[in-house]
């Protein structure tokens, strides 16, 4: 679907169970991301079909498996919907091997065109840990702008909200 120099990035579906497990058992992505009380093949299953296919079928966009040309699967990034009234946000999460070599940034610029051209967001958010320095410099790059620190419904955690507005750049 998504082609840049290193990467192909396409829909999650069930072929990818097992990088989806891996990816949200990480304690790193658990700390960052939250538990998603996936503690089986099977939930993840249930995860892929639930958060990213049904969201993709309602809304046009979801998140996307972030692969290397050779097919390994090393992440995900894409636009969720979480609340209705309120604009897409980004969200990215890549395992451990795959940390701080440049593949978000370059994953999430290339899931931005390309959603950009397909859906024209005025407004676009991104949500991170106020602990995740490595998040917040990705967001940064990409030109978001921090706005303020506030919980999401249904979390007990701070969580700092970015905002980019892609038309006015």
């Amino acid at each position: 679907m998504i082609e840049t120099n290193r990467l192909h990035i396409e829909p999650v579906n069930q072929g990818d169970v097992q990088m989806i497990f891996d990816l949200f058992t990480d304690p790193v992505c658990i700390r960052f991301i939250g538990d998603r009380g996936i503690k089986t093949l099977q939930d993840a299953q249930d995860y892929i079909d639930e958060k990213f296919i049904k969201h993709h079928q309602q809304h046009g966009f979801a998140m996307y498996k972030v692969a290397l040309k050779n097919g390994q699967g090393i992440g995900i990034c894409g636009l969720i919907q979480r609340l209705e009234n309120t604009p897409p946000d980004l969200g990215f999460g890549f395992l451990s091997d795959f940390r701080g070599g440049g593949y978000c940034t370059e994953a999430a610029q290339a899931v931005l065109s390309f959603e950009q051209q397909k859906h024209n967001h005025s407004i676009l958010l991104a949500y991170t840990d106020p602990e995740n320095v490595a998040s917040m410099r990705v967001l940064e790059k990409l030109g978001f702008v921090k706005q303020q620190i506030s919980r999401l419904p249904g979390q007990d955690f701070d969580s700092v909200v970015f905002e980019l507005k892609p038309n006015c750049a």
